[in-house]
């Protein structure tokens, strides 16, 4: 009689699931925390499994957290790997500090060799072994938070607040879904089953999973954590080696994490080459295209600037790619219950972490018919002026701004808001000018407040590109028909995450419906307060759909995890226990 468990959706797994019956302590440990992610994957509702303020941590959290990050200053960063080459280093904070952290350059032939040869007992340990590692490493990540937070101020750009929240617990609860997506499509199948048609067709089988290969996972310069963590344990969990690439300007995050990784592992009992640091000189773009097309490379996961992205979707044939290079988010604006609470809403999102969010707004669309407004109707001339007036009044606090806006991560990205400004001074209309900010205690910090640009519809060669950093264009169109037709050929050609539509009318927002439908990205209408359109809620958000150029995959989904990993099948003729006497 054939047994399965299709339905299965929690960890309570039958009897006859060889591979998920299994025990393993550090499963155990965490068995509670599984069973609520697992549960909260469904419900998609608010869940927040790492506690989100720093003193949950403990009062003197985050000045040990300093310490700690002070500490890797001038010095060499320890991790025991194989085929080591030599050391390198150059990372600069974008807050003027410089971190002169030497990193050990292995080898990527080394680092495959290794891990190669240590995946088989990995894959023989089963489900709840890895996944019992896999929320002890989580778990350690969580106690070391505030330690990471000023590694990802000093290399991401983002304020201490922002690096803790984003970098910290919401990158670990991110990990956590992954995992607990993982582990419901891999229990799914029962680890062996008696089969019968006849007879003389009588077969006993058994399933496991088994793993692709070896996993690279290319770090983001501006969310390394946030960005990895989801293909770190998704790949690990389901059996896959996985070798981790920082962004040669964001390398001490992820460094972090890979050695924390590595510790675990070997506490348990295995080789901590299943998990694996790659880093090269700061123009290392070879390094990552060599490596990426070696054919035991199996997973590449990146999330970063589009043409490295296009680059491997061309190229490394010989992987599954989970790719995210972000795109044009839009926001249309059609009409509104609360005038001022849009604007304030709009010019945070503008100014959260400077732009540098793959989710974050860049082209709003308003039609010269006007914003109607409970109390009159607001042309596109005064809309612009006001919501360029709103942004000044915003950041006209520096202390303040500057914990929203964050540190720009890269001198490339000021050299494009630069290119920007003198391309819409000559072709378009400058509505608010970017301008450098002073931190009140990083005094060479590379702030820079938003660039506002006011375009008009037939200019699609001015504002149908990302602009990746501080830039927004307002484009001026003839209604709000034409600025959905505008918003969906701009997400369906060049990409989006999300789309922002400020409407009361309900056929605009039905229309805009439709148009969210059909290019595959998030619709939020009329946000206000503090829940932001680039803000995504771990357990509650699927990022990216997989249905635009913006990404290759969605994330966080089941198709995210299955796609790691295979059931391999043995079956032999039944033997009763008696025959085998």
């Amino acid at each position: 009689m054939e047994q399965t468990n299709q339905g299965q959706n929690f960890i309570t797994a039958p009897d006859d699931n060889a591979e998920v019956a299994m025990t393993h302590p550090l499963f155990e440990k965490h068995r509670a925390l599984l069973e609520e992610a697992q549960a909260a994957i469904t419900r998609r509702t608010h869940w927040t499994p790492y506690p989100e303020n720093p003193r949950a941590y403990g009062e003197t959290a985050l000045d040990e957290g300093a310490r700690a990050f002070e500490a890797y200053h001038n010095a060499q960063f320890y991790l025991d790997q194989p085929d080591v080459l030599g050391r390198c280093s150059g990372e600069v904070s974008p807050y003027g500090l410089p971190l002169n952290v030497s990193y050990p350059r292995c080898s990527p032939e080394g680092l495959i060799a290794a891990a190669k040869s240590v995946m088989l007992p990995w894959v023989r340990a089963g489900i709840e072994a890895r996944t019992g590692v896999c929320l002890e490493i989580l778990a350690r990540l969580n106690a070391s938070s505030a330690e990471m937070a000023y590694a990802l101020m000093h290399t991401t750009g983002q304020s201490l607040a922002r690096a803790f929240l984003t970098g910290g617990p919401q990158a670990q609860s991110r990990g956590l879904e992954a995992l607990a997506w993982a582990y419901r499509e891999m229990a799914r199948i029962p680890g062996q089953a008696e089969w019968q048609r006849s007879p003389s067709q009588h077969l006993e089988k058994r399933f496991m999973v088994a793993p692709l290969g070896i996993s690279l996972v290319i770090g983001s310069a501006t969310q390394p954590t946030w960005n990895a963590y989801p293909a770190l344990f998704a790949s690990l969990a389901t059996g896959n080696p996985v070798i981790v690439k920082p962004h040669p300007t964001a390398i001490l995050p992820l460094a972090l994490t890979v050695a924390v990784a590595r510790q675990v592992l070997k506490e348990a009992g295995f080789a901590a080459d299943l998990v694996s640091l790659l880093v090269g000189d700061p123009d290392d773009t070879p390094v990552v295209r060599d490596v990426s097309l070696h054919s035991s490379i199996r997973l590449i996961d990146y999330a970063g600037a589009p043409d490295l992205g296009n680059w491997l979707i061309e190229n490394a044939r010989q992987a599954r790619l989970f790719v995210e290079t972000g795109g044009v988010n839009c926001v249309l604006i059609d009409s509104t219950s609360d005038y001022k609470a849009l604007l304030k809403n709009l010019v945070f999102s503008l100014c959260l972490d400077a732009g540098q969010l793959r989710s974050s707004p860049r082209l709003i669309f308003v039609s010269r018919e006007g914003v109607q407004t409970p109390d009159d109707l607001i042309g596109p001339e005064q809309f612009r002026r006001e919501l360029a007036f709103a942004l000044g009044k915003f950041i006209e606090d520096p202390a303040r701004a500057v914990e929203i806006l964050g540190a720009i991560q890269s001198p490339a990205t000021v050299a494009r808001i630069r290119a920007a400004g003198d391309l819409a001074e000559t072709v378009a209309e400058v509505l608010r000018p970017s301008e450098p900010v002073s931190h009140p205690q990083w005094t060479a910090a590379r702030i820079f407040t938003p660039l506002l640009v006011a375009a008009t519809a037939d200019q699609q060669h001015l504002y149908m590109e990302e602009r990746f950093g501080p830039i927004a264009m307002v484009v001026t169109t003839a209604n709000s028909a034409e600025s959905l037709a505008l918003a969906e050929t701009t997400m369906r050609d060049k990409g989006a995450l999300n789309f922002l539509v400020h409407a009361t009318r309900p056929h605009v927002k039905q229309l805009a419906e439709e148009v969210a439908l059909r290019v595959g990205v998030t619709l939020s209408f009329n946000l206000t307060g503090a829940v932001l359109i680039n803000q995504s809620a771990g357990f509650a958000d699927f990022h990216a759909s997989g249905a635009n150029p913006a990404a290759t995959c969605g994330m966080i989904d089941a198709a995210f995890v299955a796609n790691r990993f295979y059931f391999a099948q043995v079956q032999q003729h039944y033997q009763s226990p008696t025959s085998i006497d």
